[in-house]
């Protein structure tokens, strides 16, 4: 943990003298839906092993590279690919890349991944706006952490996810005619998929949906003073008791079939969104 600040500035200085770009927007492009990126006009490529300190994406569907360019209107920084708890990673490594986006300048954080559903009302496709979230993976990324540079030690986590942007990508799903899905997402550490009793525990939780990613990336993302949009894809519905066999392949694949929806609610979201 010690030197975390200075390998943030670093980094940051490396990017920075790279693209000369100060981003609007920082987007993690998860599971299933890097593709996203090719939506991005381009304008620098960087591979995640060129940058000091970053880690390497070793999941299938993660292309490992920062990507700058403009969408929908506005300067972005996008992760094309994340690192998960579950590759082994400790979490000050996973959160890593969320400091050094908030160093270049970007003040919203846009975070998508794939996810199952906990509510059976939900349908392979959905996308849901995450409202809320509940942390159950095995640790929190602000575990020994004692530099005031990074952020308040004891964040408050009353309202994690933006309101008004929220609002903005309720109003977009509406008018596009997509089912409005809006819910509270759990995390839990993985790799294995979770088992009947685990999701009628999650369910009882108060959950409607579970992923493996994401809210380690949020946690810190409040820490250091981002605004943060959470959309999440529905790649399966987990019913307990009528559990499917669902591998990461079909997870990718369904990911992949959903990832226009998700792309034009974003597009439409960033370009009515004042920062």
């Amino acid at each position: 943990m010690n030197g975390i600040y200075d390998k943030i500035l670093e980094s940051a200085k490396f990017l920075v003298a790279q693209t000369g770009i100060a981003p609007d927007v920082a987007m993690i492009l998860g599971t299933g839906l890097g593709s996203l990126a090719e939506r991005i006009d381009p304008i620098y490529l960087i591979p995640y092993e060129e940058i000091p300190h970053f880690c390497v994406s070793t999941v299938e569907g993660h292309k490992g590279k920062l990507i700058f360019g403009t969408f929908a209107g506005k300067q972005v920084v996008a992760m094309q690919g994340r690192f998960h708890y579950y590759e082994g990673y400790g979490l000050d490594q996973v959160t890593f890349p969320v400091r050094v986006l908030k160093e270049l300048s970007a003040r919203l954080l846009v975070v998508n991944s794939a996810a199952g559903g906990l509510d059976v009302s939900f349908k392979p496709g959905d996308v849901m706006i995450v409202t809320d979230h509940i942390n159950m993976i095995a640790s929190n990324p602000l575990r020994g952490l004692r530099d005031s540079r990074l952020g308040d030690r004891f964040p408050d986590m009353s309202r994690v996810y933006d309101p008004i942007t929220i609002d903005v990508a309720s109003q977009v799903i509406e008018e596009i005619g997509a089912p409005l899905r809006r819910g509270v997402y759990v995390a839990v550490s993985g790799p294995s998929m979770e088992t009947p009793a685990e999701t009628r525990m999650l369910r009882l939780l108060g959950a409607d949906a579970v992923g493996m990613s994401s809210v380690p990336e949020i946690i810190t993302a409040v820490q250091v003073g981002f605004r943060v949009l959470f959309l999440v894809v529905i790649t399966n519905v987990n019913d307990p008791d009528n559990m499917a066999p669902i591998s990461l392949s079909e997870v990718i694949q369904n990911a992949n079939l959903a990832e226009p929806l998700l792309a034009e609610i974003m597009e439409k979201t960033l370009g009515r969104i004042q920062l």
